[in-house]
This record gives C-alpha cells, sequence and structure tokens, in this order.
C-alpha cells in the first residue's frame, strides 16, 4: 500500500452489500456514491522502484492514467445522459474491513480493530484494480449524487488483485465501432452522430450510389463475397466534423431540449461546412451532398472506382478518407453554405486533379495514413505525383 501520512482522527463508512462467494475469494457488491469512492481509492500505478541494471524493480498494477481520456470524461460526466453501467472494482486490505452477516454490512475503517490511533491514511484505503479513469473523471462531476455499482475484494493479495487486473482488461472484448454507431439508429433523439449514421445508411441502401451494398454496416461483411471495403465508422467519423465539431456536446444539447446554433468563430463554421444543414434539420440535404460527391468521385475515375484487384486504393478506406479530407475544399469552390452542390459541379472540380486511374495504388500511394495523407497533397496540388519511372504506361485519366 502506498504509504503517506495517517488521518489524525479515526473514520468509518459503512455499505449495504452482497456478498458473492468465488475461487479468489469474497467478492462483496455495493453502491457508493462518487465522493465516497474519491475519498478511500488511490491510483497504484506500475513505476520502476530501482533502476540498478542487475536488478530492476517494479511496483505498482495499474497503467498510468491517460490525460486525454480524463479531460473526455470530466465533460462525460456532465452529460444529461451520463452513466457508468459496469462495475469498478476495489481491493482493501482485511485489516481495514469486516462485513456484517446479519444487517448486509459491510465497514471500512483507517484504523485495525482494538488499535486507538488510525494506522493508515483513509484516502489510502482502496485500491482501484478497475475504473480509475472513471473516478478521475468524476472529480469535475458538477451534480448531487452520481452513484456507482462497486465491486469489493477484502483481503485478496496483490498477486490476486494483478490477477485481476490482467484478466478485466485483457479478456474483454471491444465493442466494433461501427456496431455503436448503428445503434444510434435506435436512439429517440436526433445528434450529430445519428443523422452521420443515417447519411452512410442511404449511401449504402440507395441503389443508384456510388456507395451501394460497399459499407460493412456492423463493421464485419454483411453478404459473404460482397465487396465492402469501408466500415461504417470509418465513413462516420470522416465525415462527422463537417457537421459537428463538438459532436458529444451537440448531443447533450440535444438530448436536453434544447437548439444546437452556429459557432461564435467563423473559422470553426468553415471548417464544418455542413453545419448550417444540421443547425436547419436539413439531414437529408447532408446526405445529398455526400451521395452527389462520391458519384462524382466515380464518374471521374470509374475502372478504379470498380476495380477490385490487390493494391487499388480509391475504394478503399484511405482513399475514401484522403477524398472526405478534400471535401470542404471542393465544396468551398462550388457551393456556399446551405448549398446543395449538383453531381456534375463537384465533377466539374474533380476533372481538374491530375491523377490516371491506374495510379491510385499502393505503388504511389502506400497502405495507411501515410498513403492517405500524400494523396491529400497531390489532390490539394501540393505535390506532384510524378510517374515512378520514365516508362510508366499508367493509363490516362478517364
Amino acid at each position: 500500500m502506498i504509504r503517506a501520512e495517517n488521518d489524525p482522527d479515526k473514520q468509518e463508512m459503512a455499505v449495504i452489500c452482497l456478498r458473492a462467494r468465488q475461487p479468489v475469494g469474497d467478492l462483496y457488491i455495493a453502491t457508493m456514491t462518487h465522493t465516497d469512492l474519491i475519498r478511500i481509492t488511490y491510483f497504484d500505478v506500475r513505476r520502476v522502484l530501482s533502476e540498478d541494471r542487475e536488478f530492476e524493480e517494479f511496483l505498482g498494477i495499474q497503467r498510468p492514467l491517460e490525460p486525454k481520456r480524463v479531460a473526455d470524461l470530466n465533460k462525460y460526466v456532465n452529460y444529461v445522459d451520463a452513466s457508468f453501467p459496469t462495475s469498478i472494482i476495489i481491493a482493501l486490505d482485511s485489516d481495514y474491513a469486516s462485513f456484517d452477516e446479519k444487517t448486509g454490512k459491510l465497514s471500512l475503517r483507517n484504523y485495525r480493530i482494538g488499535e486507538d490511533h488510525p494506522s493508515t491514511a483513509i484516502r489510502n484505503l482502496a485500491r482501484v484494480l478497475d475504473g480509475q479513469h472513471r473516478i478521475a473523471g468524476l472529480r469535475t462531476f458538477e451534480g448531487e449524487t452520481f452513484e456507482l455499482s462497486v465491486s469489493i475484494f477484502v483481503g485478496a493479495d496483490v498477486s490476486d488483485q494483478a490477477q485481476i487486473f490482467s484478466i478485466v482488461n485483457l479478456e474483454q472484448t471491444k465493442v466494433n465501432k461501427s456496431l455503436v454507431y448503428d445503434l444510434f439508429e435506435l436512439a429517440r433523439i436526433r445528434s450529430p452522430q445519428k443523422v452521420c449514421h443515417n447519411v452512410a445508411v442511404i449511401l449504402n441502401r440507395d441503389a443508384d450510389s456510388a456507395l451501394h451494398h460497399r459499407i460493412k454496416r456492423l463493421g464485419v461483411a454483411t453478404v459473404e463475397g460482397r465487396f465492402e471495403p469501408i466500415t461504417q465508422a470509418a465513413l462516420v467519423e470522416a465525415i462527422m466534423p463537417y457537421v459537428s465539431l463538438y459532436p458529444k456536446e451537440d448531443r447533450d444539447i440535444l438530448l436536453r431540449g434544447g437548439r444546437v446554433e452556429m459557432y461564435d468563430d467563423l473559422r470553426e463554421n468553415e471548417k464544418a461546412v455542413l453545419r448550417l444543414h444540421f443547425v436547419q434539420g436539413r439531414d437529408l440535404e447532408i446526405a445529398k451532398v455526400f451521395f452527389n460527391y462520391f458519384n462524382a468521385i466515380k464518374e471521374r475515375w470509374p475502372k478504379a472506382w470498380d476495380s477490385r484487384e490487390r493494391g487499388m486504393m480509391l475504394n478503399r478506406t484511405n482513399g475514401m478518407r484522403a477524398f472526405i479530407r478534400f471535401f470542404p475544399i471542393v465544396f468551398g469552390r462550388v457551393a456556399k453554405p446551405g448549398n446543395v452542390p449538383s453531381k456534375e459541379l463537384f465533377l466539374e472540380e474533380l476533372k481538374k486533379v491530375p491523377i490516371k486511374w491506374g495510379q491510385f495504388s499502393t505503388k504511389y500511394f502506400a497502405p495507411g495514413t501515410s498513403g492517405e495523407a500524400r494523396l491529400v497533397k497531390v489532390l490539394l496540388g501540393t505535390e506532384e505525383l510524378t510517374p515512378l519511372d520514365p516508362d510508366d504506361k499508367s493509363p490516362d485519366p478517364e
């Protein structure tokens, strides 16, 4: 346990618990307020105690706090629909806890039974095994009470605690992002996430769309053998900044019955080029804008768009993302905020891009983000796409 000055006075608190008997030992399940949980917990971050080359000693079991994740949770806990449904897991030394079978109360204290003075600090009473970011996030909660489900291990030694931490963090399967966005379809309240999900669904369902049946709705193949090179999550996350720069905040405003507005900062409105459509509730027009844009790309480079050849990248994720990053530039050339540019207007601008269809290849654009970044530069005209060699026979632009 982390050493710290002991409290000057004895302190004790009790929580009503259900006891669950498990092979590793008894587990107590309770609810605690965020203030009580913050008051008694500490984060035992794994760190180097000694850097001796022959014998390095490490202490702690937790990973360090990630500042960005904590900052996001500091905001999240104050959203109207904030929720932490899964349990925080903590562990206490058996000297500082006792369970009363008759009352179902688990007593937690900063002293050992029979001692007159505190032998530990209340803030070092419970080691966090899982949930440190949630607890850190709750330090900025502005409401009255945030109760949490807490699973409490009493008397588990540090090796057992480390094993519990490992199981919790290694055995959990991360939820597919595309599934998360797909579930916004069930939301009753409009939000940037739901609007962008709906755009993806429209583009995928419409038989006249360039992205017809090209999108993995749930992040995995929908129909065996179908060519679905783009995940819903990749598309939704690429287009969302043009609707909202702060989608979580917008969603919270709408959930509270408020209205989203244009940004005060002109530069932010210039980035979110479809913000006016969103503010005015013209969601179908947002879908129409991207429908026209992708159809223009397909018409400009039909062979590259329809190619399933290995190494071709226009119709894959990095190609799609590059063209979505290029989108606000093209939109700004052919339209004003609130407009719905036609496919023909987009196409005229795309015809100015000097890329041969055969050059949409990993020979020119490496897989991943580096190839995506290079394609953006070529689209913007800040980098010239020269042939790989003087005898390059890539087909001329269509």
